[in-house]
């Protein structure tokens, strides 16, 4: 859609109910909170690993965060892009919180043991078993459709590194659904 030059602007919904939180409209927020809540958190028990025991406190701590910083969105991109970056930030402090030795530098490559043979494997499985880092990128890229830009800018990463963490991540998985299917044969 082209707009004209003096043409107004098509006003975001949801960029309307923030301000209208930012001043402290309960209903503007019920509202944002019962429309993007549900995607968020899928994202964030993704994002951790399926660790639904920090889910809730992920996603609550997410809102207030938004709720906080509402008077700074900018709009370069949709509400719920904004409000997953902050829940993808707040789901990597937890991590590191929980299991402070699981992050990886950019050097390192993912762990890919392979299962125990009495255990079920599916790609939920297999995701849980990549390091936080990786996993994010493929939930966002694979999952939620994110481009490498959208991911290099909510994570604060360069799109080479986006590319690169996606590229050894499905690698990982590759190598851990291939060594599943060679224990069970």
């Amino acid at each position: 859609m082209t707009i004209a030059p003096g043409e107004a602007q098509p006003v975001d919904p949801d960029s309307q109910l923030l301000s209208a939180v930012g001043h402290g409209d309960e209903a503007a927020f019920r509202c944002l909170y019962r429309r993007h809540t549900p995607r968020l958190h899928m994202l964030v028990l993704r994002v951790l690993g399926g660790h639904a025991s920090d889910t809730d406190d992920v996603v609550q701590e997410t809102w207030i965060r938004a709720v906080a910083a509402a008077g700074g969105f900018r709009g370069e991109s949709s509400f719920g892009t904004w409000l997953n970056g902050i829940g993808v930030r707040v789901a990597w402090e937890t991590g590191r919180k929980r299991r402070p030795t699981q992050f990886l530098s950019e050097r390192d490559e993912p762990a890919t043991d392979p299962p125990d043979t009495g255990e079920r494997l599916d790609l939920d499985e297999a995701l849980r078993r990549l390091p936080d880092q990786y996993r994010t990128v493929v939930v966002l890229h694979d999952v939620e459709g994110y481009s490498h830009d959208e991911i290099a800018r909510l994570l604060g990463i360069a799109v080479g590194t986006s590319r690169s963490h996606l590229s050894r991540a499905r690698q990982a998985l590759r190598a851990t659904l291939r060594s599943y299917e060679r224990m069970v044969k």
